[in-house]
């Protein structure tokens, strides 16, 4: 009895053992296969970044306006007689586009008229009897009287009939029509708008921290988004005293509007135009991943490279970097012509401190230095250490740019 269940419990860890070492064989058959398994090669698309040229501007939202613009109101009291023009028509300066009821008016400046040509000459009468040693001072001088208060006369009339005529101030685009043939209107009575639409003018405001950087003469850029600007224009003024309240600082500029595309009332992004400084490193915002860790974009690099910094610590990494960017000129020169062909390429993830943004590019103050290759498409299925290969046939830092309208 005994000898059988010591053979029953042999028997026992026999079998327990297989199982185990089985179990381990392909536990660790199954670790081998994935660790020589080749990982999978992401295409990519990228740019090597270079120092360029960097204009920086200030940013802003601006109204338009134009630079001559009036709301044309009558000076008296009538009923509209004749309206001479239409919505949206170019008049010249000093054309008549209303013309109120002015009968009576027209009536007793003809009346004056009479009056004064009769007292002009009994004035001339009386100054040739003088001459003639006939007439006194007295006659002379109640005839001059008489013939001056009658010219007088006859331009009060002249102003009172003008009145009822109104005449546009300068050359411009006429509104729509707010009266009526027929219609009484009061003094004041907004009859249309008058615009100069030739030249135009953009009101904005800037913060008080950049009132410095502007100055007369100064370029601007104006656009309906800040990724298509085609507008120039120049600053015309800077109000010399800062909002209290907002911290603002307002600024006029102005603009050219040959085409008539731009209307007064109209919101306009501003880019003020400030040097241009050199040597800026800065990649399109494609290239750009944020985080909740920070932004960080993808360099490509050596496989080895990126490996033994994945296994080295961060100071031991960066150190490395540094001797690899050394070494980078003297590398490839030595490198024969289709090395790039059968180099093994990985991205290594480099977290960024970004600066300024202008038409889809940013700025790049830390992370990124000359000469490296960034990813610019792709990202999505990369991680760090991805192997890669680099396809750019098609860069979409050019496709994903919208094309500015045709002037």
């Amino acid at each position: 009895m005994i000898k059988r269940f010591i053979i029953a419990i042999v028997l026992l860890v026999i079998v327990c053992g297989g199982i185990v070492g089985f179990n381990l064989f392909r536990d660790n058959a199954i670790q081998q296969f994935f660790a020589n398994m080749p990982v999978q090669s992401m295409t990519v698309s990228t740019i090597t970044v270079e120092p360029r040229k960097w204009t920086p501007g200030i940013e802003a939202i601006g109204t338009v306006g134009a630079s001559r613009g009036v709301d044309l109101t009558v000076e008296t009291t009538g009923i509209v007689k004749e309206i001479n023009f239409e919505a949206n028509q170019r008049v010249e300066a000093n054309a008549t586009l209303v013309v109120l009821d002015n009968a009576v008016q027209q009536a007793d400046l003809e009346a004056a008229k009479t009056q004064a040509a009769l007292d002009r000459q009994s004035f001339q009468r009386a100054e040739e009897l003088r001459k003639r040693g006939v007439g006194s001072d007295v006659t002379l001088d109640a005839a001059r009287a008489a013939a001056s208060n009658s010219e007088s006369q006859v331009a009060k009339l002249q102003a009172v009939l003008d009145q009822k005529l109104l005449k546009a101030p300068f050359a411009g685009t006429a509104g729509i029509p707010r009266v009526e043939v027929g219609q009484y209107v009061q003094p004041g009575t907004t009859v249309a708008t008058l615009q100069d639409l030739e030249t135009m003018r953009v009101d904005f405001s800037v913060p008080e921290q950049q009132l410095e950087k502007l100055k007369m003469g100064q370029a601007v850029t104006f656009g309906i988004t800040a990724t298509d600007m085609p507008f120039k224009g120049e600053i015309t003024g800077i109000e010399p005293k800062v909002d209290p309240v907002s911290r603002l600082v307002s600024v006029r500029a102005s603009i050219d509007n040959p085409e008539g595309r731009l209307s007064p009332g109209q919101f306009l992004q501003v880019r003020v135009l400030l040097p241009e400084e050199d040597n800026v490193i800065a990649i399109p915002q494609t290239s750009l991943v944020s985080s909740l860790y920070g932004d960080f974009v993808y360099v490509i690099r050596p496989a080895d490279e990126v490996k033994k910094a994945e296994e080295s610590p961060a100071e031991d990494a960066a150190a490395a970097k540094e001797q690899a960017d050394a070494a980078k000129p003297a590398a490839e020169e030595a490198k024969p012509a289709d090395a790039n062909a059968e180099e093994k390429l990985a991205v290594a993830q480099v977290f960024v401190k970004i600066g300024r943004r202008l038409d889809g590019i940013v700025e790049i103050t830390e992370g990124v230095s000359a000469n490296d290759r960034v990813v610019t498409a792709g990202q999505n299925r990369l991680s760090n250490g991805t192997p890669v290969t680099i396809d750019n046939t098609i860069d979409p830092t050019k496709t994903a740019k919208p094309e500015a309208p045709a002037q």
